[in-house]
């Protein structure tokens, strides 16, 4: 385990332990607005109102009974070579599908709110250890231009450069890391960088794929899968629940 993933480990037995004080709408740090740094939107109508949202700015919400997360998103690539499937709006754009309306951080809660715990963010040194975790069921609810509601797996949209296959593994709730800046002793959850949802392996990562993926700009193994993404600006929900255990 890196480092500082476990320095985060103390900080994130608190956000669990505050997680039903969410659910149950009282407020507290995590119901409260985030800091003026954060791209975050104004706040919007409550588009579901049946879930506890767990943010006044930010969409996102839980179905802490049916164990699911709900966030708010938007299409931002819908060709070329990717690193993450899914950044926080205003970070990776360039080299993600969608970005999300939420904090990684929140959406770090949110798991923790449907009973998922992180495991621990990929290792590279002295070698190669693959991020762990539970594995996450990942899916994208939108609507198409004749207005029909569509869904998707996640892996539907992202292509395997060098098989031309849809991306066929889990992804992991790793857990990102904290980062403590020496000059004034704030804390910064690294995946609020734009690591929320990776294909490419970063120690920073929330969720990760827990096989090797490089990084480098000439070794990218996944692309967007044109034809099966939406066109760019095209607003989605992304569905975290926990994966279906693996057939026998």
């Amino acid at each position: 385990m890196i480092p500082g993933h476990r320095r985060g480990l103390w900080r994130w037995a608190t956000l669990a332990a505050l997680a039903p004080a969410v659910v149950c709408g009282r407020a507290g740090p995590l119901g409260a607005a985030p800091p003026a740094s954060d791209p975050a939107p104004a706040a919007t109508a409550d588009r579901h109102p049946e879930l506890r949202r767990l943010s006044r700015t930010h969409d996102i919400w839980i179905d802490a009974p049916g164990r699911r997360a709900v966030v708010g998103a938007e299409v931002v690539l819908d060709r070329g070579p990717i690193e993450v499937f899914a950044c926080p709006a205003g970070t990776k754009e360039h080299e993600a599908i969608v970005a999300t309306r939420a904090t990684a951080q929140l959406v770090h809660v949110a798991l923790l709110a449907i009973g998922l715990e992180p495991g621990h963010p990929v290792e590279f040194n002295p070698e190669y250890v693959p991020a762990e975790g539970p594995a996450v069921d990942v899916r994208l609810r939108w609507k198409d231009a004749d207005g029909a509601e569509r869904e998707a797996r996640a892996g539907d949209w992202i292509r395997n450069a060098e098989t031309g296959r849809p991306l066929d593994v889990d992804f992991i709730f790793a857990g990102s890391v904290f980062w403590t800046d020496p000059l004034d002793g704030k804390e910064y959850y690294q995946a609020d960088g734009g690591d929320l949802i990776c294909v490419s392996n970063f120690p920073t990562a929330t969720l990760d794929i827990p096989i090797e993926s490089s990084q480098s700009n000439d070794a990218l193994l996944f692309e967007v899968f044109e034809g099966r993404v939406p066109p760019r600006g095209t607003p989605v929900e992304i569905i975290l629940a926990p994966a279906p255990p693996a057939a026998p």
